[in-house]
């Protein structure tokens, strides 16, 4: 299930094209080229596979880092580029790439990203104004939502019914007793209640679970029991039993949840991070779990990725840990062509793109 996801306006009404020339600048499955080429839409779709480094997995939107074009096949990726309306993906899903590639694609009014993650991407590009103005970004923010409630939950079940010791006690065939941790009646705190924050409280409500919503401005969210701002950080978080950040990196969330407010935790807390890793203190965090000031950790994100071997969290027992790949679907390429699909006939018709990036805040 995806969360249902709030549309920003695309350019101006005068931004309607038809007869779209789409072109796909990441690893896609032919069944998925073949949907977009279904769009009434569209009038063509560029995509010769062997200009794209190899997928290295299934859903692969970078694809082989050591891939290079011959002169001959950049010549023709860029006679393609010089064609293309819109683009789905772009190459590595890097913002370097995706500057080189804007630069040679002067019809351009579209970029659908295969990453919710996409604005730091455009903010690092440091594109010119003249691009800024004519591309709309939109994306993929909704599709890995479910995904991503689902590990959270996937990690703590594990430390509340402490599937470590029930591994022992099987190992051991010891037959020992002992009193699970449970969900219900517990209060979980989410801080941002966007596409990733939704799927956490209805999946938290199934559990049984108080749910407290934490966002900018505290208005009601239907999902939530109480809704605070997040000037109430500080006692959502001594209330709760969970507490989990789906926050986007931005510069009003770098450095969010500091130390001082981690602290508010109770040592039974769980504390988990599916946004960015950056928006918490993670030097404070280890500290914590290594001097069990809390029960635990569930992580997907952090603060210097890939994570460095010689950091505790990969040896601390209390920490559930995906090294940012919980979000990972073998339906993922197929939810981001259905977005992708949406955008081109929305695009099509001037109307609001569904995901479009703030270049405000670059979420």
């Amino acid at each position: 299930m995806v969360a249902a996801v709030e549309s920003t306006p695309a350019k101006s009404a005068s931004d309607a094209r038809t007869g779209l020339v789409v072109m796909i600048t990441s690893p896609l499955e032919a069944a998925q080229v073949e949907r977009i080429r279904r769009v009434e839409e569209v009038q063509d779709v560029l995509y010769e596979p062997d200009l794209l480094p190899p997928a290295r997995y299934p859903n692969d939107h970078g694809g082989d880092p050591p891939f290079r074009r011959n002169p001959v096949q950049e010549s023709r990726w860029s006679q393609m580029l010089t064609r293309a309306d819109a683009l789905f993906g772009y190459p590595n899903e890097g913002s370097t790439e995706l500057a080189q590639v804007l630069s040679v694609a002067p019809k351009v009014i579209f970029v659908q990203g295969t990453s919710a993650g996409m604005g730091a991407h455009v903010r690092r590009a440091s594109l010119p104004a003249e691009v800024l103005e004519r591309v709309t970004f939109a994306s993929a923010a909704g599709v890995h939502g479910g995904m991503l409630a689902e590990f959270l939950f996937f990690g703590v079940l594990y430390l509340r019914k402490d599937a470590a010791r029930l591994a022992r006690i099987r190992s051991e065939r010891s037959w020992t007793h002992y009193s699970m941790g449970e969900l219900q009646g517990s209060t979980i705190s989410i801080v941002g209640m966007g596409h990733i924050g939704q799927e956490v409280a209805t999946r938290a409500r199934v559990f049984g679970m108080r749910v407290i919503a934490v966002t900018r401005s505290g208005g009601t969210q239907p999902l939530a029991d109480l809704s605070v701002p997040t000037a109430e950080l500080a006692h959502a978080l001594r209330e709760s039993d969970t507490a989990v950040v789906t926050l986007p990196l931005t510069t009003l969330t770098k450095g969010l949840v500091s130390r001082e407010l981690l602290a508010e935790l109770r040592p039974s807390a769980i504390f988990a991070n599916l946004g960015r890793g950056a928006v918490a203190d993670q030097g404070a965090l280890v500290e914590m779990l290594q001097a069990n000031q809390l029960a635990g950790a569930v992580l997907d994100v952090f603060d210097s990725e890939p994570l460095p071997a010689e950091n505790p969290l990969w040896t601390l027992a209390n920490v559930v840990m995906a090294p940012h790949t919980a979000s990972l679907s073998a339906r993922e390429n197929e939810r981001i062509v259905s977005l992708f699909c949406d955008n081109l006939r929305r695009l099509a018709k001037g109307q609001e793109l569904v995901g479009a990036l703030n270049l405000v805040e670059y979420y």
